[in-house]
Parts: structure tokens; sequence; C-alpha cells
């Protein structure tokens, strides 16, 4: 458990909750408490779905003070750890809900980026604005950005760094839902609610077949696929789902 980073689990869900007063500035070591508290939930049997949650405010961003101090040389060192933290956002392997409050801007926005499913408020905020302090996304914006809403439109908001109401963000397929601000925890808990007890390694497999397929050939990604699908067939979990099918029965699944 972080200074500033915590994990809260309950009914097999589990909540990263960020704690850094006043707006979740991203610095260094919330980068790091973040990245412990993903593998924490990555390697947890109980937990079958991720919440990412920061309370009022998702989180504005990098700590300014920090990056303006740093050289060449440490953000040289600093950027691989910044991504690598993400990164193992990222690559949960489990369902991964980002409940988006008050600003996601820049380090905020990319972390949101991070998730599966992103459920914003009706006055959330969303952006990469880093141009505007004369640099460029570095924690995976440029990347995860175009892949998510296309290359013209991940181009407009990182060149003009602007804010983008959740109306917009909706529209352009940065975030999936939009709420009313006090339900928007809640609504990403009973989303994430679903899969407790369900098909562990089956979320599993599929979201590693998607991810991964994204970044190749047809192919390939057909390959992936028929790979983690009949890798499956290994699994008690696709006999206990398939005798309770056919007996018209609830699956009661083991994770194994």
């Amino acid at each position: 458990m972080g200074e500033f980073v915590r994990v809260e689990a309950a009914d097999g869900v589990a909540t990263i909750r960020l704690d850094r007063p006043k707006m979740n500035a991203l610095n260094r070591q919330v980068q790091l408490e973040i990245a412990e508290c993903a593998r924490q939930v990555d390697a947890d049997d109980a937990v079958y779905a991720v919440v990412l949650y920061g309370g009022n405010v998702f989180a504005a961003g990098a700590d300014i003070k920090e990056m303006a101090a740093m050289s060449y040389a440490d953000m040289a060192v600093h950027s691989r750890v910044l991504q690598d933290c993400f990164t193992a956002v990222a690559r949960i392997g489990k369902p991964v809900v980002a409940a988006v409050t008050g600003y996601a801007l820049g380090g905020g926005c990319e972390l949101a980026l991070c998730a599966d499913v992103r459920i914003a408020g009706e006055s959330a905020k969303l952006g990469q604005p880093e141009i505007l302090l004369g640099i460029i996304p570095g924690a995976g914006g440029t990347q995860r950005l175009p892949r998510l809403v296309g290359p013209a439109r991940a181009k407009d908001l990182i060149f003009t760094g602007r804010h983008v109401p959740a109306a917009e963000a909706l529209a352009i397929g940065l975030v999936d839902r939009v709420v009313p601000d006090e339900d928007v925890y809640s609504e990403a808990l009973a989303y994430a609610a679903r899969f407790a007890g369900g098909p562990a390694l089956a979320l599993r497999a599929a979201k590693r077949a998607v991810d991964a397929g994204l970044e190749t050939d047809l192919d390939t990604g057909l390959e992936i696929e028929r790979l983690q699908f009949s890798g499956l067939f290994a699994t008690d979990d696709a006999g206990i789902g398939m005798r309770a099918f056919s007996e018209r029965s609830k699956a009661e699944f083991t994770g194994r």
C-alpha cells in the first residue's frame, strides 16, 4: 500500500485509488505506486476486474514542477520508467474500467487510455495539453490515443492541447459512457462487478488476443486468437462452462 495510491478490494473487484491532493499530480512516486498496485491486482486470483479512480479529480497530469527540474539525461532515463509504469496498468490481465471525474489531462488521460473501458462524469474534461509546455505526450498518448480515436482526431487533440468535454469525448470514442458526476464510481463498480466469479482465464485470453492482435496484421492476429481459443480447452473452466450450458445450469467457474 503506497502513500498516494492504494488498492481497495471487495466482492471480486479491486479499485486502484489515487489520492494525492489536490489534483492527483502524477509524480515519480505516484507512477511507481500505480505500477505496484497494477502488479498486485493482476496477481490476485480473488480479483476479477479493476477500477481506476481518483476521487473528485481522476488525475490532472504529471507533476510539472518535478519535470521542469529534469535535464535531458534525467528524462531519458525516467521516460522509460514512466512508460513502464503505465504499461503495467495496460497489461493487467483483467477488465479494467477508468472512472473519470473532473480532469484527466496529460498523464491522467494517458492513464485512462490504459483501461479497457472509460466511464466519465458529465463535467469531466480529458486531453493531452503537453504541447502547451513545449513537449509531447510521453506516457503513451501518441500511441494509445490514435489507436482509440483514429490518427486525425488524435493529432487534433495533441496539436492543440485543448480540453475535451465529456460529450465530445463520447462522440469521438475517447470515453465509452457519460453519466452524472455523482454516479461515475458506482457505475464503474457495477460494470466491473459483472465479471466477479466469471471465467477469469477466458477473460484474460480475450484481452490478450484483442490487445496483441491490434499490434499486428490480420493473419497474425487470427493466429493469436486461434492459439488463445484452443488453449482454453485445456482449462477446467471451459469444461464447466460447456457442461453448464448443456445442463441449463449456472456455471461455477474455478479459474483453473
